[in-house]
């Protein structure tokens, strides 16, 4: 199978293409630090460069999140499979993977045997848990939202910000828009995610991987 690797720690790219290409029937045709990069290779692959039939991404990249990622991999390609390797082990990151179209997700304290398990099932079709996921999923089932909230591009601006500890001032600045209307956007962002304060709905977000 041919594989494209993505995660923006150079140490784990080279650590997952040395695991993967000493496994036999496995072919490493391209390793990326950020989605950008991947997404062109697979408009334009490089001289000597194949269209994988798997990609094994991390979720946290600097550029977009890898759920953003996986969606626009599955609308363009839809016959790639996607395979998803993660610290995290949130039961609503995990299904939001799943639902963006990924056939599998292992988290990185996972033996080696594990990702090679999950890029092998996904090739067949199936989809593929590593046991840590799967006891995540299986705790507290139903807890979850019902619906993923859909932010606007707005949105997701205006939370980036508030993570970063802008005030709702400084935030009109940068965008140049009204205090006004930076208002009604938290106020927006409060009751989609039903919660009482923005600082959650930070950590919601990020969670769900709506954001970087």
């Amino acid at each position: 199978m041919n594989v494209f690797i993505i995660d923006d720690h150079p140490i784990v790219l080279q650590g997952l293409k040395n695991l993967l290409e000493s496994r036999d029937g496995v072919r490493v045709t391209g390793i990326f630090d950020q989605a950008a990069t991947a997404l062109a290779a697979l408009d334009n692959p490089p001289p000597g460069s194949d269209i994988p039939q798997v990609m094994l991404m991390d979720i946290n990249l600097p550029d977009i999140s890898g759920v953003t990622l996986c969606q626009q991999v599955k609308q363009v390609h839809p016959e790639i499979r996607i395979v998803a390797l993660s610290i995290h082990n949130e039961r609503s990151v995990i299904m939001n993977m799943l639902q963006s179209g990924a056939s599998g997700y292992v988290l990185k304290n996972a033996i080696g045997d594990d990702i090679v398990a999950a890029l092998q099932a996904a090739m067949q079709g199936q989809i593929y848990l590593c046991a840590e996921t799967q006891k995540a999923l299986n705790e507290a089932p139903g807890t979850e939202p019902k619906e993923i909230p859909r932010l606007t591009r707005r949105e997701k601006e205006i939370l980036e910000l508030i993570g970063q500890g802008y005030t709702t001032q400084q935030i009109a600045a940068e965008l140049f828009i009204s205090t006004h209307t930076v208002e009604s956007h938290r106020k927006n962002l409060k009751e989609k995610f039903g919660v009482p304060n923005t600082a959650t709905v930070v950590r919601m977000a990020a969670e769900l991987g709506l954001t970087r």
